[in-house]
Protein backbone atom coordinates (compact mmCIF):
# COMPACT_ATOMS: atom_id res chain seq x y z
CA UNK A 1 0.00 0.00 0.00
CA UNK A 2 1.35 3.42 -0.54
CA UNK A 3 0.94 6.73 1.43
CA UNK A 4 0.62 8.52 -1.01
CA UNK A 5 -2.64 11.05 -0.59
CA UNK A 6 -4.86 10.92 -3.80
CA UNK A 7 -4.46 14.38 -5.95
CA UNK A 8 -7.82 16.62 -5.66
CA UNK A 9 -8.27 20.42 -7.29
CA UNK A 10 -8.24 22.81 -5.27
CA UNK A 11 -11.79 23.20 -4.72
CA UNK A 12 -12.15 19.02 -3.45
CA UNK A 13 -9.30 19.77 -1.04
CA UNK A 14 -11.00 23.05 0.74
CA UNK A 15 -13.92 20.91 1.02
CA UNK A 16 -11.92 17.96 2.97
CA UNK A 17 -10.16 20.87 5.15
CA UNK A 18 -13.67 22.11 5.65
CA UNK A 19 -14.92 18.43 7.06
CA UNK A 20 -11.88 17.76 8.66
CA UNK A 21 -12.27 21.14 10.85
CA UNK A 22 -16.18 20.19 11.07
CA UNK A 23 -14.83 16.78 12.66
CA UNK A 24 -12.81 18.37 15.11
CA UNK A 25 -15.31 21.06 16.33
CA UNK A 26 -17.76 18.39 17.31
CA UNK A 27 -14.75 16.36 19.25
CA UNK A 28 -14.47 19.69 21.02
CA UNK A 29 -18.22 20.30 21.36
CA UNK A 30 -18.47 16.70 23.14
CA UNK A 31 -14.59 17.92 25.43
CA UNK A 32 -13.12 14.73 24.31
CA UNK A 33 -9.17 14.39 23.94
CA UNK A 34 -7.73 13.67 20.56
CA UNK A 35 -6.77 10.36 22.18
CA UNK A 36 -10.19 8.92 23.29
CA UNK A 37 -11.32 9.46 20.09
CA UNK A 38 -8.73 8.16 18.19
CA UNK A 39 -8.72 5.04 21.10
CA UNK A 40 -12.75 4.87 20.42
CA UNK A 41 -12.35 4.82 16.89
CA UNK A 42 -9.68 2.08 16.76
CA UNK A 43 -7.06 4.57 15.21
CA UNK A 44 -4.04 5.70 16.07
CA UNK A 45 -3.36 9.77 17.23
CA UNK A 46 -1.70 10.55 13.98
CA UNK A 47 -4.35 8.99 11.78
CA UNK A 48 -6.88 11.39 13.92
CA UNK A 49 -4.85 14.62 13.08
CA UNK A 50 -4.82 14.20 9.43
CA UNK A 51 -8.89 13.48 9.39
CA UNK A 52 -9.31 16.61 11.16
CA UNK A 53 -7.36 18.29 9.20
CA UNK A 54 -8.55 17.01 5.85
CA UNK A 55 -6.05 14.77 4.73
CA UNK A 56 -7.11 12.79 1.57
CA UNK A 57 -5.18 9.27 2.11
CA UNK A 58 -6.91 8.82 5.09
CA UNK A 59 -9.50 6.14 4.00
CA UNK A 60 -13.16 6.55 4.31
CA UNK A 61 -13.35 3.88 7.18
CA UNK A 62 -11.41 5.79 9.66
CA UNK A 63 -13.63 8.80 8.77
CA UNK A 64 -16.85 6.99 9.61
CA UNK A 65 -15.68 5.19 12.93
CA UNK A 66 -14.61 9.38 14.12
CA UNK A 67 -18.01 9.78 13.20
CA UNK A 68 -19.93 7.02 15.06
CA UNK A 69 -17.74 7.52 18.00
CA UNK A 70 -19.25 11.33 17.81
CA UNK A 71 -22.41 10.04 16.81
CA UNK A 72 -22.67 11.93 13.69
CA UNK A 73 -22.44 8.75 11.56
CA UNK A 74 -26.14 9.09 10.37
CA UNK A 75 -24.68 12.86 8.70
CA UNK A 76 -23.04 10.43 6.35
CA UNK A 77 -26.09 9.68 4.63
CA UNK A 78 -26.56 12.66 3.48
CA UNK A 79 -24.05 12.74 1.11
CA UNK A 80 -25.55 12.93 -2.40
CA UNK A 81 -28.72 12.27 -1.21
CA UNK A 82 -30.32 14.87 -3.42
CA UNK A 83 -29.01 13.80 -6.53
CA UNK A 84 -31.22 16.37 -8.89
CA UNK A 85 -28.69 16.41 -11.57
CA UNK A 86 -28.62 12.77 -11.39
CA UNK A 87 -32.40 12.97 -11.44
CA UNK A 88 -33.06 15.17 -14.72
CA UNK A 89 -30.17 13.18 -16.74
CA UNK A 90 -31.94 9.87 -16.03
CA UNK A 91 -35.50 11.63 -16.75
CA UNK A 92 -34.54 12.62 -19.86
CA UNK A 93 -33.51 9.07 -21.27
CA UNK A 94 -36.54 7.66 -20.62
CA UNK A 95 -38.04 6.69 -24.06
CA UNK A 96 -42.08 6.58 -23.99
CA UNK A 97 -43.00 3.54 -26.33
CA UNK A 98 -46.20 4.31 -28.49
CA UNK A 99 -49.33 2.21 -28.54
CA UNK A 100 -51.21 2.02 -31.75
CA UNK A 101 -54.46 3.84 -30.81
CA UNK A 102 -57.25 0.82 -29.58
CA UNK A 103 -59.57 -0.04 -32.51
Amino acid sequence: MSNTSPLLFPKLQRIMKEVGENIKLARLRRKLSSEQVSERAGIGRSTLVKIEKGYAGVSIGNYLNVLRVLGLEGDFLLLAKDDELGRKLQDARLITKERAPKK
